[in-house]
């Protein structure tokens, strides 16, 4: 699965949009400070809120540019909303999110949280 997510990133950070988010400052820190585990449960915390209800309050604006590592993260792949989820993820809008679909984001977003650990100093 993981080679499956890395080619998916590679092909949306192609898009001038989602290239142009990049963990800095505050988000980088937090991402840098907590552990991946912590920061996986953020990530399942807020997408269990923000993004799997069947219609989510605000889709399309409920997701913050800034303020977490894991916006952030969200919009670099595609997952900021039900929209972008099903062009980019191939997950149908207007149903709950299964648990194996959140799971699916969950990965998605912590692996590109973690490339940008990785790829930038």
């Amino acid at each position: 699965m993981a080679d499956s997510v890395d080619r998916r990133l590679d092909a949306i950070a192609r898009q001038p949009f989602r290239a142009k988010f990049q963990l800095r400052g505050r988000e980088r820190v937090t991402a840098q400070l907590k552990d991946p585990a912590t920061m996986r449960l953020h990530a399942r915390d807020l997408i269990a809120s923000r993004l799997a209800p069947a219609e989510p309050r605000n889709d399309g604006k409920q997701t913050p540019y800034r303020g977490h590592p894991v916006f952030v993260a969200q919009h670099a792949t595609a997952t900021c909303c039900r929209t972008c989820l099903q062009r980019w993820h191939g997950i149908a809008k207007g149903h709950e999110l299964t648990r194996e679909e959140q799971a699916y984001v969950i990965v998605v977003i912590c692996r590109w949280i973690e490339r940008e650990l990785h790829d930038q100093p």
